[in-house]
């Protein structure tokens, strides 16, 4: 999959002087690192005969990569994480339009960039999780709750430069207005436990061994844990509670997971077939499960729906990239680091 004569298009200026492609291939640049991934291409290979050609790396990197290779990259596809990159990317011009009534079809809208630039292919959400036996237990149902004064103390979150706090604070900025969003991250920061630190994954643990009240993590990390057939893993899963947040008014904050085909991409037809082909209910099936997410398209499966059905908040995906600016400055005046 990870083939040698991509390996040669090196960052150094190395792309323009490569021979023309093969016709029946697409090349994909992605930030996905699942061995379900690599399964869902072989798959799409031998249904079409179109060889696909892997490049891994880091979102930034990939996204800096594709943008001075310029009209010389090999890359048909980026697929990254969180809408925030996938609009960062937009925004360096990575991207073009695509049309198409698969997509359309499949992808609710607020899950895709209007333009069609870039299409949500799984999803988490955001959930506030909590000690089982904790007094907090009943006090927390909204992303508003975490602010409460009752609250001091009690806690733990990673920096707010973590992109998925800012699209966080995006779909906030959105939802309550810029004023009130900034009095939310405030009153989060007068009740931390301890200054941000961390990944979503050691916030959880600092959760259930006591050290903190209550966090905020996506619903991949939890389900790992419930994938995993390590005690410690369960022992950690049976101390903490599960909270969808503001299921009583606009729902649970969601986040995507998602492709677009890039604005020189040289088999772009290819390229179009093969995010259609992500939203088939196999394929989604196959994605989703790679990470413990939910599909775009079609029925959660696997460990995750443990954690039960959810109403999600329909923001448009492409608002937590444009509000992303201004949520920075908001956490920076509260003091949230």
């Amino acid at each position: 999959m990870k083939l040698a004569w991509l390996a040669a298009f090196a960052y150094a200026g190395l792309a323009a002087s490569a021979p023309s492609l093969a016709a029946e291939e697409v090349n994909l640049y992605s930030a996905r690192h699942y061995d379900t991934d690599f399964a869902l291409y072989d798959t799409f290979t031998e249904q079409t005969g179109i060889q696909v050609n892997l490049i891994e790396g880091g979102s930034d990197a990939l996204i800096e990569r594709i943008a001075n290779e310029g009209e010389y990259t090999p890359a048909d596809i980026l697929i990254t994480v969180d809408a925030g990159r996938l609009w960062r990317a937009q925004e360096r011009g990575i991207f073009q339009p695509v049309a198409s009534p698969v997509l359309e079809r499949r992808i609710p809208a607020h899950l895709r960039e209007p333009g069609g630039h870039w299409f949500g292919l799984s999803k988490r959400a955001r959930v506030i999780v909590h000690g089982k036996d904790s007094a907090l237990a009943g006090s927390v149902a909204r992303y508003a709750d975490l602010a409460k004064v009752e609250l001091r103390g009690a806690v733990c979150m990673r920096s707010s430069s973590n992109i998925y706090n800012l699209s966080l604070m995006s779909s906030l900025i959105e939802a309550l207005g810029a004023t009130a969003a900034e009095d939310w991250a405030a009153g989060v920061v007068a009740n931390f436990a301890r200054p941000p630190q961390g990944n979503d994954t050691s916030n959880l643990a600092a959760v259930a061994s006591g050290e903190c009240g209550l966090t905020l993590a996506n619903t991949y990390y939890l389900g790992r844990w419930l994938a995993s057939p390590k005690e410690e893993d369960k022992r950690m899963l049976d101390r903490l509670s599960v909270v969808f947040p503001n299921q009583d008014d606009r729902g649970a904050h969601v986040n995507i997971s998602g492709a677009g085909v890039t604005r020189h991409a040289p088999n772009r037809d290819h390229a179009v077939r093969f995010l259609e082909y992500l939203t088939t209910d196999f394929a989604q099936r196959m994605f989703a499960e790679g990470n413990n997410e939910y599909p775009v398209a079609g029925e959660a499966s696997g460990p995750i729906t443990a954690l039960g059905a959810f109403k999600e908040d329909s923001i448009s995906a492409g608002l937590l990239g444009r509000n992303q600016a201004q949520a920075v400055r908001i956490y920076d005046r509260a003091g949230w680091r």
